[in-house]
């Protein structure tokens, strides 16, 4: 039942965030067409979710074509736009994904999505997280939200984030899978949009 209810929730309230939000949506599409023409307007990604399934992702693309990159990105990276940057900064890049949870790829709440790979180190307990959504937001991407400033602060930014950023972003987010309820997504969105 909580499941349902959870779909119920995310599928309704992504088409009515689509149609609100539609007007910004589209000036950021036109937005990108000028200032980043040589490019794809959206960034379609193969991403990790439910039961370990892949699915594509959908974001704005804040980054040129045709970088060489690594999955971790950092603040300043020379392959991040100026109007990526600020896209990035507000995460209006993630407005896209709101389709993701309308087609129940996503939810609003869970925890992020990573790419392949990263899903194979969870071990134990911790796979129970892959029976959860993957969400927009979340205990994690709330405590993480200026991930990319923490990691362009330290020397190995892959290293960090293995070692101390995605075990800690487990931890949190098993919690989440043992607790979460709508009342709880609630609260996590009400979080995101008044951080």
């Amino acid at each position: 039942m909580r499941v349902l209810i959870k779909e119920i929730f995310d599928k309704l309230m992504a088409f009515v965030g689509l149609i609100v939000l539609s007007p910004a949506i589209i000036i950021i599409a036109v937005l990108i067409k000028i200032k980043m023409p040589d490019g794809p307007v959206f960034f379609k990604q193969k991403r990790v979710g439910k039961n370990g399934n892949l699915f594509t992702i959908f974001k704005f693309r804040t980054m040129s074509v045709n970088h060489s990159g690594s999955s971790i990105s950092v603040a300043g990276e020379a392959r991040i736009t100026k109007l990526g940057a600020k896209l990035r900064k507000y995460k209006l890049d993630e407005l896209p994904e709101l389709w993701n949870v309308f087609i129940g790829t996503m939810s609003f709440v869970g925890p992020r999505p990573d790419v392949p790979g990263y899903a194979d180190k969870l071990e134990g307990e911790d796979r129970k997280i892959l029976e959860l959504k993957p969400g927009i937001t979340g205990p994690a991407s709330l405590k993480y939200a200026n991930e990319e400033e923490i990691l362009a602060k330290v020397e190995n930014p892959i290293e960090y984030n293995d070692t101390v950023i995605f075990p800690d972003k487990v931890k949190i987010n098993l919690e989440y899978y043992k607790n979460h309820n709508l009342f709880i997504d609630i609260k996590y969105i009400f979080k995101t949009i008044f951080r």
